[in-house]
């Protein structure tokens, strides 16, 4: 049976912040300095890569995984699909519930974040795919380590 887990925002904090004040400056620069350029410009910057941040397509792709592969798709297309038997390796840090899934190039790999790992986006239930991974994956392609960092 397969199992699938979006991607979502990571930084939504971040960007919610980024539209909060970029709105409220431009709402000040409206009000009380009669529109004055270089704060309403600035507020528009704001709402605009926050907005652009939260609205991006990323957020509708996800990691569909069963017996046979592992897939990162959109609702149109699928990015790649990589069989259990075609991975390079996994590395995985237990402790940080992260893992890196070689792929053998970067377009054919993915990073289930947790704890501290670099990434840019976050994934729905995270810790289910991290054990669904080191599942379907053969044991003499674990590489577990403290950190991802530590794997550098």
């Amino acid at each position: 049976m397969a199992r699938s887990f979006r991607f979502k925002p990571r930084y939504r904090g971040i960007a919610f912040t980024s539209v909060g004040v970029g709105g409220a400056l431009g709402v000040v620069s409206i009000v009380a300095l009669g529109a004055a350029l270089l704060p309403l410009a600035t507020g528009a910057i704001g709402v605009a890569l926050g907005a652009g941040y939260l609205l991006s397509p990323s957020w509708k792709l996800e990691v569909v995984i069963d017996d046979d592969a592992l897939e990162v798709r959109s609702p149109k297309a699928t990015r790649f699909k990589l069989p259990w038997s075609e991975v390079v390796k996994v590395v995985s840090s237990p402790t940080t519930h992260t893992c890196f899934v070689d792929g053998g190039t970067p377009q054919r790999s993915l990073i289930v974040p947790g704890d501290g790992a670099p990434a840019p986006y976050d994934l729905e239930d995270k810790q289910a795919l991290f054990d669904e991974i080191l599942r379907h994956v053969t044991p003499d392609k674990v590489q577990t380590v403290e950190t991802l960092a530590a794997a550098r």
